[in-house]
């Protein structure tokens, strides 16, 4: 039985599902916004938004720490110049999640992971 083990598998072993959270949060931060499953997006919006918070602090540790986690110099130069100072004054609650419904070939639920100030060109 599962009690109390939280996370998704998402049929990966862990070294693979480490890999594309990495990814996804690099993403969103380059892009504004996703579009993946919602069971993705459910896992890796906690993860977002502590790299946001790791922006917000804005010293070396904090630097240290988010690329650790997203392995892209451009993505933590983006993340600490351009994402983290659009949130300066928000206490937390950076991203959202907007279901999109089934996807044609799988009927996987697909939703967009995007912060919430984008807007959509």
């Amino acid at each position: 039985m599962r009690h109390q083990k939280t996370g998704r598998k998402l049929g990966r072993d862990s070294a693979h599902r480490k890999a594309l959270f990495s990814n996804l949060v690099g993403a969103v931060i380059q892009h504004g916004r996703i579009e993946t499953t919602l069971a993705k997006a459910k896992e890796v919006r906690p993860l977002t938004e502590q790299m946001i918070t790791l922006g917000r602090k804005g010293d070396l540790h904090s630097r240290r720490l988010a690329l650790g986690t997203l392995r892209s110099q451009d993505v933590v130069h983006k993340l600490f110049a351009e994402v983290a100072p659009r949130f300066e004054g928000r206490p937390g609650g950076y991203t959202r999640i907007i279901k999109l419904g089934p996807r044609k070939g799988d009927a996987a639920e697909m939703a967009y992971l995007e912060f919430v100030d984008h807007k959509p060109v």
